[in-house]
């Protein structure tokens, strides 16, 4: 999708504010861990390649969810470590090897069907972390006798046993329950492989900002990196994050409504006195979805809601006065002495600020500050 850049509606990425998060962890935690910064899904809609660029020598690796997402960075002149958290297509492993892409394993099937699929080709060196499920119930083995048949494989085959790492479910969770369960039982597997890899990795963002002292050798550096709160604000933070995302648009319509007049589709809000009425070009189609309906924007520091229904490419909001077209209005970020924050707009939606990012779509145009 091409972005729309003719619009003012825009994402602004203070890319300072994303290494100033990386450099106060390493304050936290210590010099000794890896550093991964995860740029999946296109850096959590703050743009992939312009974050790895701007990280570059402050982190050691990249995690991506996918091949094509580690391929758009080696496209793009990033040559450090890059690792796929998910499973790929067995065919495609040639290409990992080719780019020099460490591969997730998500099962002993799977790495047999890497070397079914590629019997023609020489896969010496292909990089491979093995995935340990401890209790989260997505991709992964769950036992030991998994864990060292793979190894074996990899010795046969002369594939590089690069890594093996969890995924804790509950490390932003006040409660400490699942997450012992799961460190116990990464620690049991780990105490019964046969020879211990290059990196041993399961302290995501959660995990590095709470539970610091279970660090091994990488961190996946994610949610927080851009300055937000794992927990959604449900636990205290060890240190102060910085929100890189500000999302802003302009007033492209205002309008005198008169008592009584309806606004949007379905006609679900009525006007209860003369009102004016501004259109700003956002919508679901952008990622801020139907249900923002009664939540607010600001314009010189106050907050005006959204009235009707979000629109595919517009939404509609009242205004306390008239202002010029052109005004600037902030969704998310600070305006004033007011400030909007992605947690403000998942609460809303009752959900996490990592799928408000997530959400906003290619099509605003992305700008980056103090590259």
């Amino acid at each position: 999708m091409r972005s729309s850049i003719h619009r003012p509606t825009r994402i602004i990425v203070n890319l300072e504010s994303i290494r100033r998060n990386i450099r106060n962890l390493r304050d936290h935690v210590g010099s000794d861990p890896m550093v991964y910064a995860v740029v999946k899904a296109n850096s959590y809609g703050h743009g992939s390649v312009r974050v790895a660029h701007a990280v570059q020598g402050l982190v050691d690796g990249f995690c991506v969810s996918n091949l094509d997402e580690a391929l758009e960075l080696r496209e793009n002149n990033i040559f450090e470590n890059i690792l796929v958290l998910s499973g790929i297509s067995p065919r495609d492993a040639k290409l990992a090897l080719e780019e020099n892409i460490s591969l997730t394993i998500p099962s002993v099937e799977w790495l047999l069907q890497v070397i079914d699929e590629n019997r023609e080709e020489d896969l010496s060196g292909l990089k491979l972390h093995i995935k340990f499920d401890s209790g989260m119930g997505r991709i992964g083995v769950r036992c030991v006798e998994d864990i060292n048949e793979i190894i074996e494989i990899i010795d046969k085959y002369n594939f590089t046993f690069d890594g093996i790492f969890t995924h804790f479910a509950t490390a932003d969770e006040a409660s400490q329950t699942k997450f012992e369960q799961q460190e116990h039982a990464f620690k049991s597997a780990l105490a019964g492989m046969e020879r211990r890899p290059h990196f041993i990795h399961s302290t995501n963002s959660a995990a590095s900002l709470w539970h610091p002292d279970t660090i091994e050798d990488i961190i996946r550096f994610g949610d927080a990196m851009y300055g937000l709160n794992p927990s959604c604000g449900n636990i205290e933070l060890p240190f102060e994050l910085e929100p890189a995302l500000t999302l802003e648009s302009e007033l492209s319509h205002v309008k005198l409504l008169e008592e009584g007049e309806t606004v949007g589709y379905g006609a679900t809000y009525t006007t209860d006195s003369d009102i004016f009425v501004g259109t700003l070009p956002i919508g679901y189609a952008d990622g801020w979805t139907r249900n923002m309906q009664g939540f607010d924007v600001l314009i010189d520091g106050k907050r005006m809601p959204i009235i009707g229904r979000v629109s595919m490419d517009q939404i509609t909001i009242q205004l306390d006065q008239e202002y010029p077209l052109g005004t600037k209005v902030t969704l998310i970020g600070k305006n004033g002495n007011d400030v909007i924050t992605v947690d403000d707009v998942a609460n809303k939606r009752g959900t996490i600020n990592y799928e408000v990012v997530c959400l906003l779509s290619d099509r605003i145009y992305r700008t980056y500050i103090n590259e």
